[in-house]
């Protein structure tokens, strides 16, 4: 497999190339945090709609390994290796968006305050056999009561659009986080222990 047509190109010392297909700033700010800039770059268009009684951890799995394979169409050629990954916030069964408006952040704020949640992120790597390799790591989040001036505060400051269940960790919605297991780079949207650790089985030198 070769690089995408239309990726931008990063840069990686890795004698074999590595495709990020993924967009996300923050995932790219969390491999170069581990040392690795992937060599491109490759926004990834499909059906993100969850099916009927699919689990959120069945979600993810799906969407992480639906953005590899698509891009892995578009490769021929010299080997590369792909990585996708897909973050999920669960509220028990339910899966919440990824709000794409005040109102979505505002829902999603309410849902989540005073109560335990799932952010579920799952990685899928391409290697250059073309064998698909998966992780899922979870992370349990407990956010304190939000008051209505706090939800008001955090929507007006458009920090949580486009962001899976309306908030960012790292950012202004960090201090109300009350309870916090797992990892932390999970909830941004990479869990680079994982996703190191795929990369080095798919044959990336990392």
């Amino acid at each position: 497999m070769t690089s995408p047509k239309g990726a931008s190109p990063i840069g990686s010392s890795s004698s074999v190339p590595l495709v990020l297909a993924s967009e996300s700033p923050r995932r790219l700010a969390l491999l170069a945090q581990a040392g690795i800039a992937p060599d491109a770059v490759m926004a990834t268009r499909i059906d993100e709609s969850i099916h009927r009684n699919e689990t959120p951890r069945a979600y993810a799995l799906r969407l992480a390994k639906a953005k590899a394979c698509a891009v892995a169409r578009t490769c021929t050629g010299a080997p590369c290796i792909i990585l996708a990954a897909d973050t999920v916030v669960a509220l028990g069964r339910r899966v919440l968006p990824k709000a794409e408006n005040d109102a979505q952040v505002r829902e999603c704020l309410e849902l989540l305050s005073g109560r335990s949640h799932l952010v579920l992120t799952a990685i899928a790597a391409i290697s250059p056999d073309e064998k698909v390799r998966t992780r899922i790591v979870e992370t349990r989040l407990a956010l304190q009561r939000l008051t209505p001036a706090d939800i008001d505060g955090y929507v007006r400051c458009g920090e949580g659009l486009g962001k899976a269940g309306g908030y960012a960790v790292q950012g202004r919605a960090e201090i109300f986080v009350r309870r916090f297991n797992g990892s932390y780079s999970n909830v941004v949207g990479l869990p680079l222990r994982e996703a190191i650790g795929l990369l080095r089985t798919s044959g990336y030198s990392c």
